[in-house]
Protein backbone atom coordinates (compact mmCIF):
# COMPACT_ATOMS: atom_id res chain seq x y z
CA UNK A 1 0.00 0.00 0.00
CA UNK A 2 1.16 3.52 -0.68
CA UNK A 3 1.41 6.08 2.09
CA UNK A 4 -1.61 8.28 2.65
CA UNK A 5 -1.06 12.05 2.75
CA UNK A 6 -2.69 14.73 4.86
CA UNK A 7 -2.33 18.15 3.25
CA UNK A 8 -2.22 20.81 5.97
CA UNK A 9 -3.14 24.34 4.85
CA UNK A 10 -0.98 26.29 7.30
CA UNK A 11 -0.21 29.81 8.52
CA UNK A 12 1.74 30.66 11.68
CA UNK A 13 -0.81 33.37 12.50
CA UNK A 14 -3.45 30.87 13.62
CA UNK A 15 -3.14 29.62 17.20
CA UNK A 16 -5.25 26.66 16.15
CA UNK A 17 -2.67 25.80 13.49
CA UNK A 18 -0.06 25.55 16.27
CA UNK A 19 -2.35 23.36 18.37
CA UNK A 20 -3.19 21.18 15.37
CA UNK A 21 0.47 20.66 14.50
CA UNK A 22 1.12 19.37 18.00
CA UNK A 23 -1.46 16.61 17.46
CA UNK A 24 -1.63 15.86 13.73
CA UNK A 25 1.75 14.13 13.17
CA UNK A 26 0.91 11.44 15.74
CA UNK A 27 -2.49 10.90 14.10
CA UNK A 28 -0.83 10.51 10.72
CA UNK A 29 1.80 8.13 12.08
CA UNK A 30 -0.85 5.84 13.57
CA UNK A 31 -2.24 5.32 10.09
CA UNK A 32 0.96 5.12 8.05
CA UNK A 33 0.33 8.58 6.62
CA UNK A 34 2.51 11.62 6.17
CA UNK A 35 1.72 15.29 6.69
CA UNK A 36 2.33 17.62 3.76
CA UNK A 37 2.61 21.11 5.24
CA UNK A 38 1.48 23.73 2.72
CA UNK A 39 2.45 27.32 3.60
CA UNK A 40 -0.39 29.68 2.70
CA UNK A 41 -1.20 33.27 3.59
CA UNK A 42 -4.29 33.34 5.78
CA UNK A 43 -4.94 36.98 4.92
CA UNK A 44 -4.95 36.04 1.25
CA UNK A 45 -7.42 33.21 1.89
CA UNK A 46 -9.68 35.61 3.81
CA UNK A 47 -9.52 38.18 1.02
CA UNK A 48 -10.31 35.62 -1.67
CA UNK A 49 -13.23 34.06 0.20
CA UNK A 50 -14.70 37.02 2.07
CA UNK A 51 -13.93 35.35 5.39
CA UNK A 52 -12.88 37.18 8.57
CA UNK A 53 -10.96 36.39 11.73
CA UNK A 54 -13.25 34.87 14.40
CA UNK A 55 -12.89 37.87 16.71
CA UNK A 56 -14.25 40.09 13.95
CA UNK A 57 -16.80 37.69 12.51
CA UNK A 58 -18.23 36.55 15.84
CA UNK A 59 -17.19 39.27 18.27
CA UNK A 60 -20.71 40.68 18.40
CA UNK A 61 -22.37 37.34 19.20
CA UNK A 62 -23.02 36.99 22.91
CA UNK A 63 -21.09 34.06 24.35
CA UNK A 64 -19.53 32.93 21.06
CA UNK A 65 -15.93 34.01 21.71
CA UNK A 66 -16.14 32.90 25.35
CA UNK A 67 -17.08 29.45 24.10
CA UNK A 68 -14.24 29.49 21.55
CA UNK A 69 -11.78 30.16 24.38
CA UNK A 70 -13.36 27.41 26.49
CA UNK A 71 -13.00 24.95 23.63
CA UNK A 72 -9.37 25.94 23.21
CA UNK A 73 -8.66 25.39 26.90
CA UNK A 74 -10.28 21.97 26.69
CA UNK A 75 -8.16 21.01 23.68
CA UNK A 76 -4.97 22.21 25.41
CA UNK A 77 -5.80 20.21 28.52
CA UNK A 78 -6.78 17.08 26.58
CA UNK A 79 -3.48 17.02 24.69
CA UNK A 80 -1.23 18.36 27.47
CA UNK A 81 -0.14 21.43 25.49
CA UNK A 82 0.63 23.58 28.51
CA UNK A 83 3.53 25.35 26.74
CA UNK A 84 1.01 27.30 24.64
CA UNK A 85 0.78 31.03 25.35
CA UNK A 86 -1.40 33.47 23.45
CA UNK A 87 0.95 35.86 21.67
CA UNK A 88 0.78 39.36 23.25
CA UNK A 89 1.50 40.93 19.84
CA UNK A 90 -1.45 39.18 18.16
CA UNK A 91 -2.38 39.65 15.40
CA UNK A 92 1.11 39.32 13.96
CA UNK A 93 1.60 40.01 10.25
CA UNK A 94 2.81 36.62 9.03
CA UNK A 95 3.93 37.54 5.50
CA UNK A 96 7.61 37.43 6.50
CA UNK A 97 7.16 34.20 8.47
CA UNK A 98 5.31 32.44 5.69
CA UNK A 99 7.76 33.46 2.98
CA UNK A 100 10.45 32.30 5.38
CA UNK A 101 8.79 28.90 5.66
CA UNK A 102 8.69 28.53 1.88
CA UNK A 103 12.36 29.52 1.73
CA UNK A 104 13.29 27.13 4.54
CA UNK A 105 11.52 24.24 2.83
CA UNK A 106 13.40 25.01 -0.38
CA UNK A 107 16.66 25.04 1.60
CA UNK A 108 15.89 21.68 3.22
CA UNK A 109 15.51 23.09 6.75
CA UNK A 110 11.73 23.41 6.83
CA UNK A 111 11.17 21.24 9.90
CA UNK A 112 13.72 23.09 12.02
CA UNK A 113 12.34 26.45 10.92
CA UNK A 114 8.76 25.35 11.58
CA UNK A 115 9.46 24.25 15.13
CA UNK A 116 11.52 27.34 15.93
CA UNK A 117 8.94 29.80 14.68
CA UNK A 118 5.98 27.95 16.21
CA UNK A 119 7.75 28.04 19.56
CA UNK A 120 8.62 31.69 19.11
CA UNK A 121 5.07 32.64 18.13
CA UNK A 122 2.93 30.51 20.44
CA UNK A 123 5.18 29.70 23.38
CA UNK A 124 7.68 32.56 23.74
CA UNK A 125 5.34 35.33 22.58
CA UNK A 126 7.81 36.92 20.18
CA UNK A 127 7.02 39.68 17.70
CA UNK A 128 8.11 37.69 14.69
CA UNK A 129 7.06 40.24 12.08
CA UNK A 130 10.06 42.27 13.27
CA UNK A 131 12.98 41.32 10.97
CA UNK A 132 15.51 41.55 13.81
CA UNK A 133 13.48 39.20 16.00
CA UNK A 134 12.95 36.90 13.01
CA UNK A 135 16.69 36.66 12.34
CA UNK A 136 17.57 36.17 16.01
CA UNK A 137 14.99 33.40 16.39
CA UNK A 138 16.27 31.60 13.32
CA UNK A 139 19.87 31.94 14.47
CA UNK A 140 19.02 30.57 17.91
CA UNK A 141 17.67 27.44 16.22
CA UNK A 142 20.95 26.94 14.35
CA UNK A 143 19.65 28.37 11.08
CA UNK A 144 21.13 31.15 8.97
CA UNK A 145 18.73 33.94 9.86
CA UNK A 146 20.24 36.48 7.50
CA UNK A 147 20.04 34.07 4.56
CA UNK A 148 16.43 33.23 5.35
CA UNK A 149 15.53 36.91 5.64
CA UNK A 150 17.16 37.61 2.29
CA UNK A 151 15.33 34.66 0.72
CA UNK A 152 11.95 36.11 1.72
CA UNK A 153 12.53 38.69 -1.01
CA UNK A 154 13.17 36.08 -3.71
CA UNK A 155 10.49 36.37 -6.44
CA UNK A 156 10.25 32.57 -6.66
CA UNK A 157 9.58 32.31 -2.92
CA UNK A 158 6.95 35.05 -3.11
CA UNK A 159 5.39 33.39 -6.13
CA UNK A 160 5.22 29.97 -4.49
CA UNK A 161 3.45 31.34 -1.40
CA UNK A 162 0.93 33.14 -3.60
CA UNK A 163 0.40 30.02 -5.72
CA UNK A 164 -0.07 27.83 -2.63
CA UNK A 165 -2.67 30.26 -1.32
CA UNK A 166 -4.57 30.37 -4.60
CA UNK A 167 -4.50 26.59 -4.86
CA UNK A 168 -5.86 26.19 -1.33
CA UNK A 169 -8.78 28.50 -2.13
CA UNK A 170 -9.42 26.61 -5.38
CA UNK A 171 -9.71 23.40 -3.35
CA UNK A 172 -12.31 24.97 -1.07
CA UNK A 173 -10.26 26.27 1.85
CA UNK A 174 -11.62 29.37 3.56
CA UNK A 175 -9.46 29.43 6.68
CA UNK A 176 -6.65 27.84 8.70
CA UNK A 177 -6.18 25.12 9.84
CA UNK A 178 -7.63 23.16 6.93
CA UNK A 179 -6.78 19.54 6.16
CA UNK A 180 -7.26 17.48 3.03
CA UNK A 181 -7.18 13.68 2.90
CA UNK A 182 -7.49 13.02 -0.79
CA UNK A 183 -10.43 15.14 -1.92
CA UNK A 184 -12.02 15.25 1.53
CA UNK A 185 -11.68 18.61 3.32
CA UNK A 186 -11.77 19.16 7.08
CA UNK A 187 -11.63 22.58 8.77
CA UNK A 188 -10.48 23.33 12.30
CA UNK A 189 -8.66 21.44 15.01
CA UNK A 190 -12.02 20.13 16.20
CA UNK A 191 -12.16 18.02 13.02
CA UNK A 192 -8.93 16.14 13.69
CA UNK A 193 -10.97 13.17 14.88
CA UNK A 194 -12.67 13.17 11.48
CA UNK A 195 -9.27 13.35 9.79
CA UNK A 196 -8.23 10.26 11.73
CA UNK A 197 -11.45 8.47 10.86
CA UNK A 198 -10.87 9.20 7.17
CA UNK A 199 -7.33 7.86 7.38
CA UNK A 200 -8.62 4.72 9.07
CA UNK A 201 -10.95 4.11 6.13
CA UNK A 202 -8.03 4.21 3.71
CA UNK A 203 -4.96 3.00 5.61
CA UNK A 204 -1.48 3.65 4.23
CA UNK A 205 1.72 1.76 4.79
CA UNK A 206 2.58 1.03 8.44
CA UNK A 207 4.96 3.63 9.90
Amino acid sequence: MTAKTVDFIFDFGSPNAYLSWKVLPAIAARHGARVNLLPCLLGGIFKATGNQAPAIAFGGIKGKMDYEMLEMRRFIAAHDLSAFRFNPHFPVNTLLLMRGLVAAQRMGVGETYLEAMLKGMWEAGLKLDDPEVFVATANAAGLDGAALLAATGDPEVKGQLAANTEAAVARGAFGVPTFFVGSEMFFGKERLGQVEAELALHPGSPS
